[in-house]
């Protein structure tokens, strides 16, 4: 059962953290998230799942970067969110997939518990791709975060991703040594 706009609302402050939260980005099943000015891009085109992939950082200016195909780009989200009872999920906006901007390539699935045990929780972080040159801004509302009810009993999530402060590239090679 997904949460509706109105009860993320009444959640925000108990079982829901979103910050900063703005009203206005609250719609009737989601919030919208900006992305922050940041993104990091691998150095090497040939990457290793077995190695910590270097990457390099590129501010985003307000001028706007463009973004072209064949190149991953890892951004990351404004807001930091937490939740202790529902299972967190984004996914990019409509008007941002029309421009043919991928938002999240598969992570858009968090886990409940995510973001807690840092005081204003965790960012998310972005897998983005263009099918075509796309120019983007920062701070523009890149996608939307909606929460399901869980049943059952609750574990938190504790994994490599927690408490993190800022872009996380993969930590996919700390699961193979």
């Amino acid at each position: 059962m997904m949460l509706t706009g109105a009860a993320i609302y009444e959640e925000m402050g108990h079982n829901i953290q979103i910050i900063p939260f703005n009203k206005d980005s609250l719609n009737p099943n989601s919030y919208n998230l900006r992305l922050f000015n940041e993104l990091k891009v691998y150095e090497k085109n040939l990457l290793d799942c077995k190695e910590d992939n270097k990457t390099e950082t590129v501010v985003i200016p307000e001028r706007g970067f463009q973004l072209n195909p064949g190149k991953l780009y890892l951004g990351r989200t404004v807001e930091r969110t937490s939740t202790d009872q529902y299972v967190p999920c984004i996914s990019g906006r409509s008007s941002i997939a029309r421009l043919g901007v991928s938002v999240e390539i598969s992570a858009g699935f968090g886990d409940v518990g995510f973001g807690l045990g840092h005081s204003t929780g965790c960012f998310w972080t972005l897998e983005i791709s263009v099918v075509q040159p796309v120019i983007i801004y920062p701070w523009i509302e890149i996608c939307q975060i909606y929460y399901f009810k869980t049943f059952g009993d609750i574990t938190h999530y504790s994994g490599k991703y927690q408490n993190n402060n800022g872009i996380q590239s993969s930590k996919l090679f700390k699961e193979l040594q």
